[in-house]
């Protein structure tokens, strides 16, 4: 089976991975792709992931919602008695 690269970026690329590796570029293509295969079989959804962090915030009660003044409130309240 062949395979034609005519992009000549990838090109370079394929032939500067297999230089560096010193192996044959077929070799360096095969090795590439199946560690690229790998990592995107390990990878972890988004969701799996944050469950450890959704249990931890869930394991907390909720505490109350403290009011604070608003801006006008404050600053009328700190300028009320040099008016």
């Amino acid at each position: 089976m062949a395979y034609s690269i005519k992009d000549p970026e990838t090109d370079e690329i394929i032939r500067r991975l297999a230089k560096a590796k010193r192996k044959p570029i077929v070799e360096a293509i095969r090795e590439a792709c199946l560690n690229e295969l790998e990592r995107e079989r390990a990878k972890v959804p988004l969701w799996e992931r944050l469950q450890p962090l959704i249990e931890r915030v869930s394991a907390h009660p909720p505490r109350e919602v403290q009011t604070h003044p608003t801006d006008k409130e404050f600053f009328d309240a700190m300028w009320a008695d040099k008016q």
